[in-house]
């Protein structure tokens, strides 16, 4: 019988390690089907505030849909620990505040050839988790 499964559930050193990194890759469904997009991230006020750009349409399957969301430091030169984080949560389009605009600083100015048009969504964590591979 194989052993219980056990989420390392930490939303403190989850937000703690997001805050670290930029970038991640949100998580949900497309026409009944996965799909995965890169996004800018914040930390804000206990929740994950994302940045996409508009052109795509991914906002659209976001917003109103549980999505996951997940950073890591995994990659080339990456050196001590290495830590990954899935923050799983309901997701809203918002404005951000001017605050929270500082933090993401500028967007990029084109992506995949056309003008970036950024758009903002909100994850409401439920479920934070935390793995980190010591002595790698």
């Amino acid at each position: 019988m194989p052993p219980e499964t056990t989420w390392p559930h930490d939303p403190e050193r989850g937000f703690e390690l997001l805050a670290r990194v930029r970038h991640g890759r949100v998580a949900t469904s497309m026409r009944a089907l996965p799909f995965l997009a890169a996004a800018r991230h914040i930390v804000a006020g206990g929740r994950l505030l994302l940045r996409l750009h508009r052109g795509y349409g991914y906002h659209l399957a976001c917003a109103g849909s549980v999505v996951a969301y997940g950073a890591d430091n995994l990659g080339p030169g990456a050196r001590g620990t290495h830590w990954s984080v899935q923050c799983v949560g309901t997701c809203a389009q918002v404005e951000p505040t001017a605050a929270e605009l500082e933090l993401f600083g500028p967007a990029p100015h084109f992506a995949d050839g056309e003008r970036f048009e950024p758009v903002y969504l909100r994850v409401d964590p439920q479920l934070v988790t935390v793995h980190e591979l010591r002595d790698a």
